[in-house]
């Protein structure tokens, strides 16, 4: 048992080399060690303000870039209305012209018709009037191929006209 208890001296001994040991390791240890840690909190502090502050600004930027995405496509949304509107303006416009145009060689056609039918007409008119002429002399020259035909024609013709 004597063992297990230890004597005066030692413990006193003891003590007092734990003592020393202390305050050689609080002045020459201790302080520097709280120190860097001390500066090891801070630095771990910063760093996670330094994280909460790019948490912050991420956030304000993913804001931002949802705000742009949303303006641009509205913006592309306008554009597209502007230009089915100037699509369809533009092809109405198109499609008036065509029918002013098609309206035009419908007019100039039927004038070009009326023209040839007013020409095909009088040479027509001509070619029945010559027709005529032509027939009216062959049947004069036979019936008048003799003398006495001729005195009858003249008579009828005097007796038709009344002299005044």
């Amino acid at each position: 048992m004597d063992l297990l208890i230890p004597e005066i001296g030692l413990v006193f001994w003891t003590s007092i080399a734990f003592l020393m040991l202390v305050l050689l390791l609080s002045k020459f240890a201790w302080r520097p060690i709280m120190e860097s840690l001390k500066i090891r909190e801070e630095s771990i502090d910063e760093a996670l303000k330094s994280a909460e502050r790019a948490r912050e600004e991420m956030s304000e930027l993913k804001a931002d870039n949802e705000k742009l995405l949303a303006e641009a496509r509205a913006e592309r949304e306008q554009l597209l209305k502007d230009a089915t509107k100037m699509a369809n303006s533009i092809k109405d416009e198109a499609k008036k012209e065509a029918e002013v145009i098609a309206k035009r060689m419908l007019d100039d056609a039927k004038a070009g018709i009326e023209a040839e039918k007013q020409a095909a007409l009088a040479e027509v008119k001509s070619q029945v009037a010559n027709l005529s002429v032509e027939i009216a002399e062959k049947i004069i020259r036979k019936n008048l191929a003799n003398d006495k035909a001729q005195k009858a024609l003249v008579e009828e013709f005097l007796n038709d006209k009344s002299f005044n």
